[in-house]
C-alpha cells in the first residue's frame, strides 16, 4: 500500500522509556507515511524516567525508524523539550538530514510558522524542577493503568477513555493552566510576526485561530502519544490534527514482528548491521545504500 506523502509532520511527547508510550501505534504511523519534514517536537525520549532501565524492543525501534526516515531524505528536526533538556547541549548540531534545535522557524509560502515545545512557558517546571520530576512519576504510573483499561475497551469494542484528560478538564487550575500557556504563545507569536504557533507539552491536541487586540494567529498543538496519539500534518497549504484512532487504513501498516521480538533477537540485528558497516569499509556502500532498516 502507498504511503502518504505529506509536507510536514509533527509529532510531541511520545515519552520513550515510559509505560505509557504507545510505540507500536507511533510505528505504524511513521509507516504509513512520508513527510518532507518530520519535526518532533520535545519530549520524545524521556530521559527523566531512563533510569529504570525500561526501553523496550518498540521503543527502540522508533528511534532507528526515524533515523532511517532521515537517511532516506526525510528532513528531521529535533527540538528539545523538558523532559529530553540533556540533549539541548546539542542545540543546532546537525548530522546529516537530522538537526538538533531548540526552536524552529519555517516559511510555508507567505505564512511564517515558529515551532517549540513550550515548557519554557512552564513556572512550575522551571522553579520546582524535581516535584515536576516526582509528580512525573505518578502521571506516568496513572497513564499506564489507563493503557491497560483501554485495551480491555478495545478488545469489547468501547472507545478510548483519556483518564487524564478528563481529570484536567474537572480541575479549574488545570484549565487554567493551558488556556495560558495557549494564550501566552499566542501572543508573543504575534508580536514576533508569525501566523502560526506550534507547540507540544500540553498533551492537548489542536488547531484553533486566536485574535488579539494585536493581531490574529493560529494555535497548533500536536497532542502525545501517550493518550490521544495524535499528529499535526501539513498538506496542500492546510494544517490539520491528525488522530490515530480514526485512521482506518493504519492495520495495513502495522509492524507485526515487533509483537514477537524479543531484547536477544534485537542485539543480534543490531550486531549484525555493525559488522555489515565494518566490512563496507573495504567496499564502499553504493550511494543510497541505508543500513539503518
Amino acid at each position: 500500500m502507498k504511503k502518504r506523502k505529506l509536507e510536514i509532520s509533527v509529532i510531541s511527547d511520545v515519552h520513550l522509556g515510559t509505560y505509557a508510550c504507545h510505540a507500536e501505534e507511533l510505528l505504524a504511523y511513521l509507516n504509513s507515511i512520508q513527510p518532507r519534514k518530520l519535526i518532533l517536537n520535545g519530549d520524545i525520549i524521556d530521559i527523566w524516567q531512563v533510569e529504570r532501565n525500561y526501553f523496550p524492543p518498540a521503543h527502540i525501534k522508533v528511534l532507528r525508524k526515524i533515523l532511517g526516515m532521515a537517511a532516506k531524505g526525510t528532513e528531521v528536526y529535533y527540538i528539545t523539550g523538558d523532559h529530553d533538556e540533556a540533549l539541548r547541549k546539542f542545540s543546532d548540531t546537525t548530522i546529516g538530514n537530522l538537526h538538533i534545535v531548540n526552536k524552529l522557524v519555517l516559511d510555508l509560502g507567505k505564512k511564517k510558522v515558529w515551532f517549540f515545545h513550550g515548557d519554557v512557558f512552564d513556572t512550575a517546571i522551571q522553579k520546582l524542577k524535581w516535584l515536576t520530576k516526582l509528580g512525573g512519576r505518578g502521571y506516568d504510573l496513572l497513564l499506564l493503568v489507563n493503557k491497560i483499561l483501554n485495551g480491555l475497551f478495545q478488545k469489547t469494542g468501547k472507545e478510548r477513555y483519556p483518564m487524564s484528560q478528563k481529570i484536567r478538564q474537572g480541575t479549574k487550575n488545570a484549565v487554567k493552566h493551558i488556556s495560558d500557556f495557549e494564550n501566552t504563545a499566542v501572543q508573543l507569536a504575534i508580536e514576533n510576526g508569525y501566523d502560526y504557533v506550534v507547540c507540544g507539552h500540553m498533551h492537548q491536541p489542536k488547531k484553533e485561530v486566536r485574535h488579539t487586540q494585536h493581531g490574529e494567529c493560529t494555535y497548533l498543538n500536536s497532542g502525545d502519544w501517550v493518550e490521544h496519539l495524535t499528529a499535526l500534518e501539513y498538506n496542500f497549504k492546510r494544517w490539520k490534527v491528525y488522530n490515530y484512532d480514526e485512521d482506518k487504513l493504519l492495520p495495513f501498516f502495522v509492524d507485526d514482528d515487533i509483537r514477537t521480538m524479543d531484547m536477544q533477537e534485537l542485539v543480534a540485528i543490531i550486531t549484525q548491521k555493525k559488522e555489515g558497516m565494518g566490512k563496507a569499509k573495504q567496499r564502499p556502500e553504493k550511494e543510497g545504500e541505508i543500513p539503518l532498516e
